[in-house]
């Protein structure tokens, strides 16, 4: 543990943030040049989630070497950290549970939404891909970025930083595919929120960065299957209640969003 803290104040989350957007900005350039769809609402400047992992390998090869670089890359496979196995629930179920939600939201209040339609086979190639994707920026957002984020302005305050500057970073391939300002602000709210879920979970597991990367995936398998292929998903109504599960977590753990031993 003081090991891992002594990396911590290594770290320069400024150095890393610039890093991160220097990198991302050819792939943007990449969107805006080639208007393509990799899949539906994704550009190809969506690309841009290689970088926090490039950023992360740049930043520990210059402050711990090639063993740094090789200890980096195995924390997002650190599922060891999980001890108490039940944080699975919240992490592989919160996520898929607050998009039927939504669902059923939207068809009590008379909105426009299709029946899904999905097979198991669609489902098993997004999560694939979809992993690969968030390991990527997980092994920088989370295994390098958060925990100085939090030793030095406490959980919820790095969560709310974090959220903004992963909201940001998005809004290049969000426009992009032509997405409203007021869409973007609603969508804006949910992923900040869901960045205080990331480090709830985070802080609750070992700080497992697997972990992170698991709730990343599902989360993003979710919108994408939300009827169909992501096509009727309303930020405003997901928004509001990811945002309402992240004020529960701050209620019921507390601004470090952490459990005390004998609660875990």
């Amino acid at each position: 543990m003081k090991e891992t803290r002594a990396r911590s104040r290594q770290r320069s989350p400024l150095l890393f943030i610039v890093l991160v957007f220097a990198l991302s900005l050819p792939l943007w350039l990449l969107g805006e040049t080639y208007p393509i769809e990799v899949l539906p609402g994704l550009p190809l400047g969506a690309l841009m989630v290689v970088c926090p992992l490039a950023a992360a390998l740049i930043l520990v090869a210059r402050e711990r070497g090639r063993a740094g670089v090789v200890a980096h890359l195995a924390r997002s496979f650190d599922y060891r950290r999980i001890e108490r196995k039940r944080w699975y629930l919240p992490i592989v179920l919160l996520r898929p549970a607050i998009a039927v939600a939504s669902y059923a939201l939207m068809r009590v209040l008379d909105l426009p939404v299709p029946s899904p339609r999905w097979s198991v086979t669609a489902a098993a190639v997004l999560f694939a891909l979809f992993f690969v994707s968030a390991l990527c920026e997980e092994s920088g957002w989370t295994g390098y970025l958060i925990d100085p984020l939090q030793e030095r302005w406490g959980a919820l305050p790095a969560s709310l930083i974090l959220g903004l500057v992963w909201a940001v970073w998005h809004c290049v391939p969000l426009m992009q595919v032509g997405r409203a300002w007021d869409w973007i602000g609603w969508w804006t709210l949910g992923t900040v929120s869901s960045r205080v879920l990331h480090t709830w979970l985070y802080n609750n597991t070992g700080k497992s960065v697997f972990g992170a990367i698991l709730f990343h995936t599902i989360s993003n398998v979710s919108w994408q299957l939300f009827p169909n292929s992501g096509s009727h998903y309303d930020p405003r109504i997901t928004g509001l209640l990811i945002t309402a599960v992240a004020v529960f977590v701050i209620l019921q753990w507390g601004p470090r969003m952490q459990a005390g031993k004998e609660t875990q």
